[in-house]
């Protein structure tokens, strides 16, 4: 056999097991990366996917519009063989229930966050902690290191959700009806009833605000502010505005107490059914999803006092100071809590910042 035939012999054999063990994207004969999802197709038959993304909020906040950009984004990227239903405002589950039904698997996707995790993967409860972290930057430069890894490896071990990212909601600040003084400290909301979700370390926070918990389901939020079933409620400025609660409240307290987040997730069992392919069209549509939504959120976020005041509310700074030192020892002096956060985890937060 000459040496030209020797050398085409063994091009041929070796060079598709080359390709086959390779980690990155395959290459075409004229040099450009193929699409994983498209290659994937060609090679076997993608079952499609219908999937189902619950949200308690309302169509115009930034995360549900989010939601709906992400489910644009991944038809295409895979190629058709992911859909997804997005169901806002509360219209497939409420804010409790559709953690429950996503953890069961009843439901496919939804928005997730720390205080509802935290019953079930305790380690996360640090994130709950108000006056930890400080912004959109810091939230995702805590979640995008090691201790964000190992707690979202941790949700995914412990409750059988796999978190896809995270997007900021912007910081949390109390919104309260004219039944109340100016809150100026943690103080003035001793016996005020707040407005929380219903889960145990949202109740957690209100108490340590000083203020008396009242558990209220999100799309219930409006009608119970404006017949005094709760004084008052906390919230991101653009998720008042968006839900337009300050048609029926009248001050804001710029507490600043919390840097407010959703967590996209997937049911470990529905995320181990999809191909690879379909796998990285969701986080990669996920992750342009969350650039947008972080976009809208901060531009929002920095026209919302001028536009309360405009509505005739009182906007005023707190001595935030007063509810930083007195909300972070209800947390840090509990030594059952914090025994359940990973070593170190203080110090790793406050160095990101």
């Amino acid at each position: 056999m000459n040496s030209r035939r020797m050398a085409a012999l063994v091009a041929v054999t070796i060079l598709p097991l080359l390709a086959a063990c390779g980690g990155g994207a395959a290459v075409t004969e004229g040099g450009a990366n193929t699409d994983p999802v498209a290659e994937e197709s060609a090679n076997t038959q993608v079952e499609a996917v219908d999937l189902r993304f619950s949200t308690a909020s309302t169509p115009e906040q930034h995360h549900t519009k989010a939601a709906y950009r992400f489910a644009e984004l991944v038809e295409e990227l895979s190629d058709g063989s992911v859909t997804v239903e997005v169901f806002d405002s509360g219209s497939l589950y409420d804010q409790t229930s559709e953690q429950q039904a996503l953890v069961a698997g009843q439901l496919d996707m939804a928005y997730t966050s720390p205080e509802w995790l935290s019953e079930r993967v305790p380690a996360i409860s640090i994130l709950t902690v108000p006056y930890l972290v400080d912004g959109a930057d810091h939230l995702y430069a805590v979640m995008e290191s090691d201790l964000g890894q190992g707690l979202i490896q941790s949700v995914v071990d412990e409750a059988g959700v796999r978190v896809l990212t995270t997007l900021t909601l912007g910081t949390r600040q109390l919104n309260l009806n004219d039944s109340v003084g100016k809150v100026m400290t943690p103080a003035d909301l001793e016996g005020v009833n707040l407005r929380v979700p219903g889960a145990p370390a949202w109740i957690r926070m209100g108490e340590a605000l000083g203020a008396n918990p009242t558990p209220v389901a999100f799309n219930e939020l409006y009608l119970a502010l404006q017949t005094g079933t709760v004084q008052g409620q906390d919230n991101p400025l653009a998720t008042t505005i968006d839900a337009k609660f300050y048609e029926v409240t009248s001050q804001i307290s710029l507490t600043g107490h919390l840097a407010g987040m959703v967590m996209p997730a997937i049911n470990e069992e529905v995320w181990q059914s999809l191909t690879s392919g379909q796998q990285e069209a969701i986080q990669t549509a996920w992750v342009q999803a969350r650039d947008y939504g972080t976009e809208v959120a901060q531009k929002e976020e920095s026209e919302a006092v001028e536009f309360l005041k405009s509505e005739g509310l009182d906007v005023y700074e707190p001595d935030r100071e007063a509810f930083r030192e007195h909300v972070l020892a209800q947390y840090l002096d509990d030594e059952e809590l914090t025994g359940q956060w990973p070593e170190g985890a203080l110090d790793a937060i406050e160095e990101l910042r």
